[in-house]
């Protein structure tokens, strides 16, 4: 009985807040209170929504356990860490979710999670007196308490390469599809930059492109020319002269022609040519990550490059400056060409 229970815990779309977490405890019922605070603060419909998943698996292994939020622990938090592992649960999507409880319990107590005994708290990372951890190019505060945390695999960049883009480009007959997808290669844009792009933000006289990212952080990136004028091709041609959208990618058949295109639409349109085994990699944020690596191997400096992608932090960047091992084989080879000259006999 209390697995059906728990398993009745789950995400709906809602109207006040936008995203629900529904089922008959008191915990979920505090957790739309706290969705509903997140959504006057005005944090975006994506950012809602990964808060509501991440409190309904809260909420699941609460109710799994016989626990509130008024009870939990920060030693507690071990055995959810240890049930989201045995889960298969991404590290990355662990510290999330870890964040997501301690602001949540903040919220219903008013106070913060008590670290108590039976933790082991990350050790601090030592880069110089006072430096932050990526660069140690500015002071930062030496914070007193370290948050739980997973420890988070450092993983490589690998970018598609040259063959995987020009075969998947070979593959696309219209110019809203073109466009779409070198907006992502040569733009650096996240898919959903992309869907959300308005009329007005293709600055073609300034040769601009207005982006607004994620949490309401807009940039501005440079626009090629070849890119510009694939843009004008589909607006000129396909995209449907009646809309009633300022949305610049849309529905161009069927009962939604002219209506915007959604995320679900852009992974359609990726999903079918990924069927053939040489393009099962070209997924949509493959394309951004490998415009990173692009304008990383062409020297783009690091603040450059993280204004372009609209990071926050700069060590998001910096996996971009990481090569892949086809970087390293090819840096390898190309020293050991040069090297093998050094010692070549003299003739």
């Amino acid at each position: 009985m209390a697995k059906s229970r728990r398993h009745a815990v789950r995400v709906v779309l809602g109207r006040s807040p936008r995203f629900q977490v529904v089922a008959g405890d008191g915990a979920v019922a505090g957790a739309n209170d706290f969705l509903r605070a997140l959504e006057v603060r005005g944090l975006s419909p994506n950012t809602l929504r990964a808060y509501a998943f991440d409190l309904v698996v809260l909420c699941r292994w609460l109710d799994q356990t016989k626990q509130s939020i008024r009870t939990l622990t920060a030693a507690k938090l071990i055995d959810f860490i240890a049930d989201q592992r045995k889960a298969g649960a991404n590290p990355n999507s662990i510290n999330r979710r870890l964040t997501t409880i301690r602001l949540f319990y903040r919220f219903c107590t008013d106070q913060d999670l008590e670290r108590g005994a039976g933790t082991v708290p990350p050790a601090p990372y030592y880069l110089g007196r006072g430096r932050d951890r990526y660069l140690g190019l500015y002071p930062i505060r030496r914070s007193s308490r370290l948050k739980l945390r997973v420890k988070t695999p450092r993983k490589l960049i690998e970018p598609l390469t040259p063959d995987e883009v020009r075969m998947f480009l070979g593959r696309l007959r219209r110019y809203r599809d073109l466009a779409l997808v070198q907006l992502l290669l040569f733009c650096g844009l996240r898919s959903d930059e992309v869907i959300r792009l308005e009329l007005d933000d293709l600055l073609f006289r300034d040769r601009r492109l207005r982006v607004h990212g994620k949490g309401g952080r807009e940039r501005v990136v440079p626009l090629p020319e070849m890119l510009a004028s694939l843009l004008r091709d589909y607006l000129r041609f396909e995209r449907p002269a009646r809309c009633r959208t300022a949305r610049v990618f849309v529905v161009l058949q069927g009962p939604r022609r002219g209506q915007p295109m959604t995320a679900a639409g852009l992974r359609s349109l990726f999903r079918r040519r990924r069927k053939q085994r040489e393009l099962a990699r070209a997924n949509p944020h493959r394309w951004r990550h490998t415009f990173g690596a692009d304008m990383a191997r062409a020297g783009v400096r690091l603040p450059m490059l993280q204004r372009m992608m609209g990071h926050v932090q700069p060590h998001t960047t910096l996996q971009y400056i990481n090569l892949s091992l086809d970087d390293l084989a090819a840096e390898y080879d190309r020293a050991v060409a040069e090297i093998k000259k050094r010692y070549e006999p003299s003739s």
